[in-house]
């Protein structure tokens, strides 16, 4: 799809302004998961309206009785983009064909921080729905006034209509030209009854999707713009190494080139044809490169982060009077170094046009772009738009916010062309920030009745959140001449948590301590990866629980159950045993085997309950999925479909995690550029099936669901692993020649 780029940014609603509260407070502040969010200015109200109480900063009527609708949050592939729409169209009482839905962009919408963390729901999905019920009860009062009649004489409609007791009747048309509403919201505005839902609650097609299914114009690799100019980064093979060039005259002179761009360490190149950038780049990727950082780790995991100094955070510290053990376990779990491993490699567009920079962006945190852009060009923040448009795969910071910085850099230099710049899939896994390493150490007990009644859980790991709110964040800003340092990495507080996320157990345990060791000294460069460090705390808490099952004799499900107090927490295990035929569950021959896992994700979102039965093939060693049993609870479901590909999505992700993945590093550089080198679970590979039952939860709060799934169903696997071998993994990837290698020896 071609558009001009006046059409193009008169699309992305440049023309319309609202008002937004004490907009400095918020769009100055850092956002981001465990970071400074949007200022809150209303705390009586709920999810974002705290942060932006006004009614038109999330909604507007135009004269045909249509509503634009914004949000701060951004449509990664997870279906916000339906969600949101059905909440705003359940709670106006529209269609949601009348509905028009903008998602994160600084010029339009409301910041909301990052677009992480599974918070979507819980702060813009209830900011959303507040909002239109405000909406629609302005709506209904400004009808009783104009029709004399008290307002519980009238009803909405559900196409845009109010209809009164004695049949009279009147538009939001023709009310929608008299309504402001430059209005801060109340809180406690009547929300509509599950009962008399007509759009929340339903599996309406995910609006995302025809693009994606029919070559569309659905990511935005898929942008062009009139005039654009194609640009690439030089840069050496990965992280800690730096390219030797040639002169810059001799680049100069190369054929096919627009422009050379060199300030500091970093360079670029830009030409009309995006072939012509690739032979370039690939050109000048030749020269010899050196190595500029210290070395890589190529010990293993729990040895490279031991040896790294660490502060230690008590994350828990609980202690009654109980009967001592008298069986325990003690084991070490970990897990490597993890790539995004995104399918399409991290673009962004970028345009100078009348001093306005524009950026598009994939990004996770559009308004930090915005930030990062001015501290990186020393150009007021009033100057720079940045508009977020969806990638193909995120789950994280991977190169996104790296690529806008250099396409603005780049952009800078050739005003009035737009730039496309797109990194190789080489220098993606190259270059982008990983998933941090990790290592937990856990001592548990039982006494003589069972009860769990020691428990100490110790986790090892870097920070998990270095999303760039400035210039030393992204790598260009790292390269210039004029160069940014490096922020220093830093803890993410509990309940959130980074890499202590969820290592608080939920379980009802008399005696807990969680100690976690974080190391901010970095081996290699990382940042956050989907759950953070919930998947290897969930994988340790939910094997230990199975191993200290199997010494004291009894089912996991049981063992589980007799220590979970939570209502919703115990009704998501029976859901998903149930479903499965958990207690009726029978191994057939050699290598079968079932697991079971549980998370509520940060023990304050989703409640996730999944059961797995895998077959191992002894030759090879490899793992059939055979089938995949969840149950979720997330509160009031919007679009229960959407919600079952969250989990689906999930587990199949978590699976690739725990069986495949892992960045290999010599001491110099990263090893694994490819789909050779970094394996991923192919479509041959998931699970024959998968079923998620969503749990129904009328009126209860919207909770994130995007990340529920990750640590269970690693964690299950494991189990079921175990089950099926007689051998306890503890130590990620479970790979089929490490599998292989540990029957063989029994």
């Amino acid at each position: 799809m071609t558009l001009s780029r006046r059409a193009f940014l008169k699309s992305s609603g440049i023309a319309v302004a609202f008002s937004f509260v004490s907009p400095a407070l918020a769009q100055l502040s850092g956002g981001g998961e465990g970071g400074a969010g949007p200022a809150i200015v209303a705390p009586d109200l709920p999810g974002s309206l705290k942060s932006w109480p006004y009614l038109d900063a999330w909604i507007q009527l135009d004269a045909t009785g249509q509503a634009t609708v914004f949000t701060g949050k951004a449509e990664l592939g997870q279906g916000i983009r339906t969600a949101l729409l059905q909440v705003a169209a359940e709670e106006l009482d529209l269609a949601p064909a009348l509905i028009t839905l903008v998602t994160v962009d600084t010029e339009r919408t409301p910041d909301e921080g990052l677009t992480a963390g599974s918070h979507s729901m819980q702060d813009s999905g209830t900011a959303i729905r507040n909002a239109a019920a405000n909406v629609r009860m302005l709506l209904l009062e400004n009808a009783a006034a104009r029709l004399e009649l008290a307002v519980d004489q009238l009803q909405t409609q559900g196409n845009g209509m109010i209809k009164a007791a004695d049949g009279r009747s009147l538009s939001y048309r023709d009310i929608a030209a008299s309504l402001s509403l430059h209005v801060k919201a109340i809180a406690g505005a009547p929300l509509r009854q599950t009962t008399d839902f007509r759009t929340m609650g339903t599996n309406i097609p995910r609006v995302d999707i025809p693009a994606k299914t029919t070559g569309g114009q659905a990511f935005i690799h898929d942008l062009r713009l009139p005039g654009m100019l194609h640009a690439r980064v030089i840069r050496g093979p990965s992280e800690g190494t730096r390219l030797k060039l040639p002169p810059g005259t001799e680049i100069e002179a190369m054929p096919g080139l627009v422009k050379f761009i060199q300030n500091g360490d970093f360079a670029a190149i830009l030409a009309e044809k995006q072939w012509d950038a690739i032979r370039l780049m690939r050109k000048l990727l030749a020269s010899p490169f050196e190595p500029v950082e210290a070395a890589f780790p190529t010990n293993s995991v729990g040895e490279t982060l031991k040896a790294l100094p660490s502060q230690d955070i008590v994350i828990l510290d609980i202690r009654a009077p109980t009967p001592a053990p008298v069986k325990a376990v003690s084991a070490r779990y970990s897990r490597p170094w993890i790539s995004h491993g995104s399918i399409g490699p991290s673009c962004a567009l970028a345009l100078l046009e009348d001093d306005m920079l524009t950026i598009w962006t994939h990004s996770q945190g559009t308004f930090d772009v915005r930030r990062v852009a001015a501290d990186l060009l020393g150009r007021p923040i009033e100057k720079i738009r940045a508009i977020h448009v969806e990638g193909a795969g995120c789950y994280g910071q991977n190169g996104a916010d790296d690529v806008a910085a250099e396409a603005a850099l780049i952009a800078m230099s050739v005003p009035g062309r737009p730039v496309r710049l797109q990194w190789m899939r080489e220098q993606e896994f190259g270059w982008e920030p990983l998933g941090p390493g990790m290592l937990t150490e856990l001592q548990a007990g039982v006494d003589g009745n069972n009860r769990i009644v020691a428990w100490r859980h110790e986790v090892w790991s870097n920070p998990h959140n270095n999303r760039p709110v400035n210039a030393g964040g992204v790598l260009v800003g790292n390269e210039i001449a004029s160069s940014f340092p490096v922020p220093e990495g830093k803890p993410i507080p509990m309940p959130e948590g980074d890499g202590s996320r969820n290592s608080n157990p939920l379980y009802d345990l008399p005696n807990m301590n969680v100690l976690y060791h974080f190391i901010k000294d970095r081996p290699a460069r990382v940042s956050a990866l989907r759950s953070l460090g919930a998947h290897l705390n969930v994988f340790s808490i939910e094997s230990m629980f199975d191993e200290l099952a199997l010494q004291a004799g009894v089912d996991p499900l049981d063992l589980r159950l007799d220590h979970m107090a939570d209502r919703r927490a115990r009704r998501v295990m029976q859901t998903a045993t149930d479903a499965f035929g958990w207690r009726g569950r029978v191994r057939g021959e050699h290598m079968h085997g079932f697991g079971m896992a549980f998370a509520r994700y940060k023990n304050l979102g989703a409640y996730c309950a999944l059961c797995l039965e895998i077959r191992v093939d002894q030759d090879t060693g490899r793992i059939a999925f055979e089938r995949v049993q969840a149950a979720v609870d997330c509160g009031e479901p919007v679009n229960p479909d959407g919600i079952r590909n969250q989990v689906e999505g999930a587990v199949i992700q978590s699976l690739s995690w725990c069986t495949r993945e892992e960045v290999g590093f010599t001491s110099t550089l990263r090893t694994t550029f490819d789909w050779s080198e970094y394996p991923i679970l192919r479509f041959s590979d998931i699970p024959e099936r998968i079923d998620v039952i969503v749990e129904s939860q009328p009126g209860q709060p919207f909770l994130g669901v995007a990340e529920a799934g990750q640590g269970p169903a690693s964690a299950a696997l494991a189990n079921a692993l175990a089950d099926a071998t007689g051998v306890r993994f503890r130590e990620m990837p479970l790979t089929p020649q490490k599998v292989r290698a540990a029957i063989v020896t029994q």
